[in-house]
């Protein structure tokens, strides 16, 4: 079941003039149609990244961080259980012992131990570890329970977040997130490491001007490659602000200067380290790190992040990389759960405006991707629950939504139409998180599905196929396939070029049952074309319209190109 899609065209402005002659008119183009209209906002550099000083809470995070170093206190970096949270906690553990913290532990919750977050029952845990300041990275802001529990022993707690926060603030001693009110820094966007890795600039600069002789030798930048994967892993839009530390990161990662579990990551991904892009990171690394902490414990993905020793890194990545190759398994096995109960909810076939998909044999550490695959197939807001842990009367859910509707202002306008019915939730508008008690998920199901009823328009159900246009037939070149996949980091609100036309099939084979291989004609022009999973058991029209993406085909090598087909349609 695909969801009804439209191909249309992206609006390019009028270019202007001022684009260096080594930019070809192709890539021009697409970044004009992305808002970018000369080489500094199409290519940002490190030298522009927005100053850290609006950004709110700063000075009490400084003042904390300065004294506990200054006095050796035992700082605690605590981390999450996905890929951002990791990253961020590598870069809040490796920043803060670079400039003089002689002091610095971390820890991370399990998912099925401690729930979410900072929770009180990490914290129970942490008492043993005798901390005095707490680091939160990529939560913090709705863990009101767990900062209570903390603050109650004497430590003080720092929260860097960029999550949406809630009516009230918890009461830490100090809150470092663009994404709290009257905050003034002008990009809200950035990732949970990119807070971290901002509370460092600025606690460098502090230390430099009171003299510290081992933030005046700090070499910051040694870090971008951790805060490049958890910046695309978390799918953030890609302002220039990101694009900026994205790319510089992806740049130390392409030169082999990435820390020794990123490049053990990359080599056990069967990525080329040379030509390493965005969607690398997104569809191969962020994947091994996120599945420790959605089938085991993320503990062994933070470990291959801080390590330095090579051998040390290769045998985690490794050990990840079995991780994930079971954590696809039963993502395949939930995915078909899902899918076979769509069809028993949708006999009439009517898809329901917005699902609540529950099984009680579901991991709890895989329903997002679950949600997210369905979300994808549907083009509908999707929650996915499983039980917390095995027999658990409490519900662990994982929302995903479609540009339109801002799921987590959706879970907030239920908890108020339900009181008690949520026990807490927090969130993005596009990803959202909640957990609740099995007798509750009935009246949340209909809640949740009325709201959508009377947010979603027919125009926000129908799902667009973008596309920078057509390309002309001197354009199906390596050479432009090669700056396409190079003029990046492509992603999140600053998509990856893809384009569509007409084509005859001139030949087409199954590859592994599933995967289309097409061979396409336009006149002279001959091109080969895959398309992933598009295999249906019926054959491809004479005729097709696509929307493709123009790749270097690697394994012809040459001058070779192929189309990935994102969208396929008879002409």
């Amino acid at each position: 079941m695909k969801p009804a899609a439209r191909l249309r065209r992206r609006d390019c402005p009028e270019l202007a003039n001022d684009w260096p002659d080594a930019v070809p008119a192709l890539l021009r183009r697409v970044y004009a149609s992305r808002g970018a209209h000369g080489l500094a906002s199409a290519q940002p550099k490190l030298a522009h990244l927005l100053p850290p000083d609006a950004l709110g809470g700063l000075d009490d995070a400084i003042a904390l961080l300065a004294g506990a170093i200054a006095d050796g206190r035992h700082i605690v970096v605590v981390g999450d259980f996905d890929c951002d949270g990791a990253t961020a906690c590598a870069v809040g553990v490796r920043g803060l012992r670079m400039l003089g913290a002689t002091r610095v532990s971390h820890a991370v919750p399990n998912r099925m131990v401690h729930g979410y977050g900072l929770s009180p029952a990490l914290v129970e845990e942490l008492a043993a570890l005798v901390p005095e300041l707490i680091v939160t990275v990529d939560h913090g802001i709705a863990c009101h329970a767990g900062i209570a529990a903390a603050k109650a022993r004497g430590w003080q707690v720092l929260v860097t977040d960029h999550h949406l926060p809630g009516d009230a603030l918890p009461p830490a001693d100090a809150i470092v997130n663009p994404n709290c009110r009257g905050d003034g820094f002008a990009s809200k966007c950035l990732a949970g490491v990119g807070v971290m890795f901002y509370v460092l600039l600025a606690l460098r600069r502090h230390l430099r001007a009171a003299g510290c002789p081992q933030a005046a030798q700090a070499d910051l930048t040694v870090l971008l490659d951790l805060v490049a994967v958890g910046t695309v892993a978390d799918l953030v839009p890609l302002d220039a602000n990101n694009r900026a530390l994205v790319s510089a990161g992806l740049r130390r990662l392409r030169a082999g200067q990435g820390c020794a579990g990123l490049r053990a990551l990359i080599q056990v991904s069967r990525r080329d380290v040379r030509t390493l892009s965005a969607g690398d990171i997104g569809f191969s690394i962020a994947p091994r790190l996120n599945a420790a902490g959605r089938l085991e414990d993320m503990g062994l993905g933070i470990e291959c992040l801080l390590t330095d020793d090579a051998t040390q890194a290769r045998e985690i990545a490794e050990l990840l990389d079995e991780i994930n190759t079971s954590r696809r398994a039963v993502q395949a096995q939930m995915t078909d759960d899902a899918q076979a109960a769509l069809g028993r909810i949708a006999l009439d076939g009517d898809v329901p405006v917005a699902l609540c998909l529950f099984d009680a044999d579901w991991h709890p550490g895989v329903v997002g991707l679950v949600a997210s695959k369905m979300k994808e197939r549907l083009h509908r807001p999707v929650i996915a629950f499983a039980p917390s842990e095995s027999g658990s009367t409490m519900l662990r859910g994982s929302a995903r939504s479609i540009p339109g509707y801002h799921v987590r202002d959706a879970l907030a306008a239920v908890h108020a139409q339900l009181p008690g019915c949520i026990d807490r939730f927090g969130g993005h508008a596009m990803a959202a998180g909640l957990s609740l008690r099995l007798d509750q998920l009935e009246a949340f199901r209909d809640a949740f599905t009325g709201h959508a009823l009377r947010m979603l328009t027919p125009e926000l159900l129908q799902l667009d196929v973008l596309t920078d246009g057509a390309l002309d037939a001197h354009e199906f070149t390596r050479d432009h396939a090669t700056c396409l996949r190079d003029g990046g980091p492509w992603g999140q609100a600053f998509p990856e070029p893809q384009f569509d036309g007409e084509f005859d099939v001139a030949r087409w084979r199954v590859i592994k049952d599933r995967h289309l291989k097409l061979e396409l004609r336009d006149g002279p022009l001959r091109v080969d074309a895959i398309e992933f999973n598009g295999w249906s058991g019926t054959p491809p029209p004479a005729r097709v319209r696509i929307a493709y993406r123009l790749e270097p085909d690697d394994y012809r090598g040459g001058d070779a190109v192929q189309l990935v087909v994102v969208h396929r349609e008879p002409a």
